[in-house]
């Protein structure tokens, strides 16, 4: 099953997963920011698709790279809304059935981000902060269930919009990010997020931190005088 805001994207990779033998696949066009309409997908999902057992939330964005006190409070908003507030809808929306079912697997993308902190990081950061904090939750939460949950930290990753998105379509600040260097790409992080689901079921990989090897956590920042 795919969700996402664009159709014409949701079409190509429908078509992607039919080339490759998928035996069916249920696209639904959804913006998770809306309650309602994620509420509604899940209620309207055909006979095939109701028991789901792995929801993979992906969605998610940073905006801008501005100090806190020169950010575009917009921009805070809609990161709030779609990384912590639309990660929540879905879950809650998904997680009944799997309890009930006793059997399941709620996987987010978080990010080093949430860990570890860099100028005009802080909304974006602390969202991944709370995608961590709640992925936890979660598991306290689910004690004695069948339902296993993972938060996925990807450091830089090449191939997506992420960097696009971030600085309002400039392609060429984007590609900038990651000049010099090798970054992760989509298909690793596709990689672990099969490998933690893939696990026997007794197993439960809590969370997974992964970087570019030429990226680094190290080092504290110093304004020095003079």
């Amino acid at each position: 099953m795919l969700t996402g805001r664009r159709e014409e994207m949701l079409r190509a990779v429908v078509r992607e997963c039919d080339a490759l033998g998928a035996s069916a696949v249920h696209q639904a066009t959804l913006d998770v920011r809306d309650r309602a309409r994620v509420e509604r997908v899940v209620d309207d999902l055909p006979a095939p698709f109701l028991n789901v057992s792995i929801l993979v939330n992906n969605a998610g964005l940073a905006l801008g790279l501005e100090p806190a006190h020169a950010a575009n409070v917009d921009e805070w908003e809609t990161m709030i809304d779609t990384n912590v507030k639309g990660l929540a809808w879905v879950t809650r929306a998904i997680l009944p059935g799997m309890v009930a079912r006793d059997r399941g697997h709620v996987i987010n993308l978080g990010s080093v981000a949430g860990e570890y902190a860099y100028p005009g990081g802080n909304v974006y950061g602390a969202t991944k902060a709370f995608v961590r904090n709640f992925s936890m939750q979660l598991r306290a939460d689910l004690l004695g269930k069948r339902v296993r949950v993972t938060d996925v930290e990807p450091g830089m990753v090449e191939g997506t919009e992420f960097s696009v998105v971030r600085f309002q379509g400039d392609v060429d600040k984007a590609k900038n990010v990651y000049r010099g260097f090798q970054p992760l790409t989509p298909d690793d992080i596709a990689e672990t997020v099969f490998w933690v689901s893939s696990q026997p079921p007794h197993v439960n990989v809590n969370s997974i931190e992964l970087m570019p090897v030429m990226q680094s956590f190290a080092g504290f920042a110093i304004k020095r005088e003079g």
